[in-house]
């Protein structure tokens, strides 16, 4: 392992920016926390008067060689509207501006040229405003807003819907696949699956009782989703795992008169099967249940020629 790094980044509120950078292999830790202003020592009402200087922003420690510092910022711009300089989605005032702290002048390097990378995309029709500054003195925000998104889930993702956030991301980030093209390049169950919210059926599909060593990743879009270090025998005839390695959308589902969670993936909205909170209490009481057609499996061997290289870091035992 090299050494391990910090990266800065402020996007707003940030209960929802420490998510995205969860659980990533190579991050070892997310804080929310307070930087930027003048004052010692600020709470979070004082930082929210919006009297302090200080925006909200996350501070994530971070091996260099498993994630780099440019597919952080590639994950930054994900979550934010970079067009805007007076807060972000519901969230307004200075403390919730969007913003890059560079430690070191790699960073600042990588940071200027993601940014200008982006505005010359033509993604956004208005400029990218995220400035690029100095780190200075990080603040740990208090322990009730440190990993709210697991703490308070349910509020969680109301708020992250509700201010606009996630639609937001769903529609400049969405790979929207044509609808023709995905039907020629996926199975018929596969399509059903991912793109009719269908459930194919228990011990008759891929990977129920998979035992291979790798991760999962989207059929659709190719996003990483579980790896087998996760995956264990829940005796449904689906492929279980107790936690993704990437961020998933969770939804309500109220279909068949029950009331269930489904999952679907980030960025092609695949739908993927449902989580329960009746897997082993030992590794978090999650139970991701997930269709074999919404995934296909990389062996870790091939990890590194398919492009998931920085995953192998996940089978060093």
């Amino acid at each position: 392992m090299s050494q391990l790094k910090k990266a800065t980044f402020a996007g707003g509120c940030f209960w929802c920016m420490v998510e995205p950078f969860d659980r990533r292999p190579g991050i070892y830790e997310v804080v929310s926390g307070y930087t930027g202003g003048h004052t010692e020592n600020p709470t979070y009402e004082e930082v929210c008067s919006n009297t302090t200087g200080h925006l909200e922003a996350v501070q994530i420690t971070y091996d260099p060689d498993v994630f780099p510092y440019d597919q952080l910022l590639e994950l930054y711009w994900q979550q934010i509207d970079p067009t805007d300089n007076g807060g972000q989605f519901n969230d307004r005032g200075e403390s919730y501006k969007p913003a890059i702290f560079y430690h070191d002048q790699e960073q600042r390097e990588l940071a200027e040229q993601s940014k200008q990378a982006l505005e010359n995309s033509g993604k956004f029709s208005k400029p990218i405003v995220v400035e690029i500054r100095e780190a200075t003195k990080f603040y740990p925000a208090e322990e009730g807003h440190q990993d709210y998104y697991k703490k308070n889930t349910f509020h969680y993702k109301l708020y992250k819907k509700g201010s606009g956030r996630q639609d937001f991301i769903n529609k400049h980030w969405s790979n929207n696949q044509d609808i023709e093209q995905l039907r020629e390049h996926l199975t018929d169950i596969q399509y059903k699956v991912t793109q009719e919210d269908a459930t194919e059926p228990p011990f008759q599909n891929e990977y129920w009782d998979h035992e291979e060593e790798g991760i999962y990743v989207d059929i659709v879009s190719g996003e990483p989703l579980f790896s087998s270090q996760d995956k264990y025998d829940a005796g449904c005839g689906w492929p279980s795992f107790t936690k993704p390695i990437a961020p998933l959308e969770e939804e309500l589902d109220t279909s068949f008169g029950m009331r269930r969670i489904e999952v679907r993936s980030q960025h092609a909205d695949s739908h993927l099967g449902h989580v329960f909170d009746d897997g082993p209490k030992d590794q978090g009481g999650m139970r991701y249940c997930i269709n074999s057609a919404a995934l296909r499996f990389i062996p870790k061997e091939r990890l590194e020629e398919e492009g998931y290289g920085k995953y192998k870091q996940l089978f060093n035992n």
